[in-house]
C-alpha cells in the first residue's frame, strides 16, 4: 500500500492546495494531510482544529476516501515514519518555493534517507494563489471565493459577519 504526506500550515487552504490534494490522492493508496499545529504565518487566521475540519470538509465533499487529516505537531521525519509514509508531498508555484523545498527536501533525506519528497505543481490557473494574499484579500473585505474552497469561503463569511 502506498501512502504519502502533504504537510502545510493550510491557513487558509486555497484551491492550489485542495488541487495538490485531489491530483496527489490520484496517486496514492492513501494521502494524509498533516496540518501543522501551529501557523507561524503573520495574521495567522486559523486555530488548527478550524484548518482540519475545512479541510476534512472538503475532502469529504469531493469523495476523497483516501484522503485523511491529521495535526502535525512534531517533526515531519518523524510524523511521516509513525504514519508509514515514504513519500512528502510538496507544492512549487515559483522558483523561490522550489529554493526553500529543496533545502527541506534535503534537510529531511538527511534526517530520513529512507522518505523521499514528491515536488508537484499546482495547476497553471492556481500557481498564482497564496495563503498569505488570501488572508490580506479576507482582511480588507475582498471577494476570497475564487481562491479557495467551499468550507474555507463560509468560514471567512462567517466571520466578517462576525466582524462587519
Amino acid at each position: 500500500m502506498s501512502k504519502a504526506v502533504y504537510p502545510g500550515t493550510f491557513d487558509p487552504m486555497t484551491r492550489g492546495h485542495f488541487d495538490l490534494i485531489v491530483r496527489a490522492a490520484r496517486l496514492y493508496d492513501e494521502l494524509v494531510v498533516a496540518v501543522a499545529a501551529t501557523s507561524s504565518k503573520e495574521g495567522a487566521m486559523f486555530a488548527a482544529e478550524e484548518r482540519l475540519a475545512m479541510i476534512r470538509e472538503d475532502a469529504e465533499k469531493a469523495g476523497l476516501a483516501n484522503v485523511t487529516v491529521k495535526v502535525l505537531d512534531s517533526l515531519l521525519v518523524d510524523f511521516c515514519r509513525r504514519e508509514g509514509a515514504k513519500v512528502v508531498i510538496r507544492g512549487v508555484r515559483v522558483y523561490s518555493d522550489f529554493e526553500y523545498e529543496f533545502q527541506m527536501a534535503l534537510t529531511n533525506r538527511r534526517m530520513a534517507p529512507e522518505i523521499e519528497t514528491l515536488f508537484m505543481m499546482p495547476s497553471e490557473n492556481l500557481a498564482y494563489v497564496t495563503a498569505s494574499t488570501v488572508r490580506e484579500i479576507s482582511r480588507y473585505g475582498g471577494d476570497t471565493a475564487p481562491f479557495v474552497t467551499e468550507a474555507v469561503e463560509k468560514r471567512l463569511l462567517e466571520r466578517k459577519g462576525a466582524n462587519g
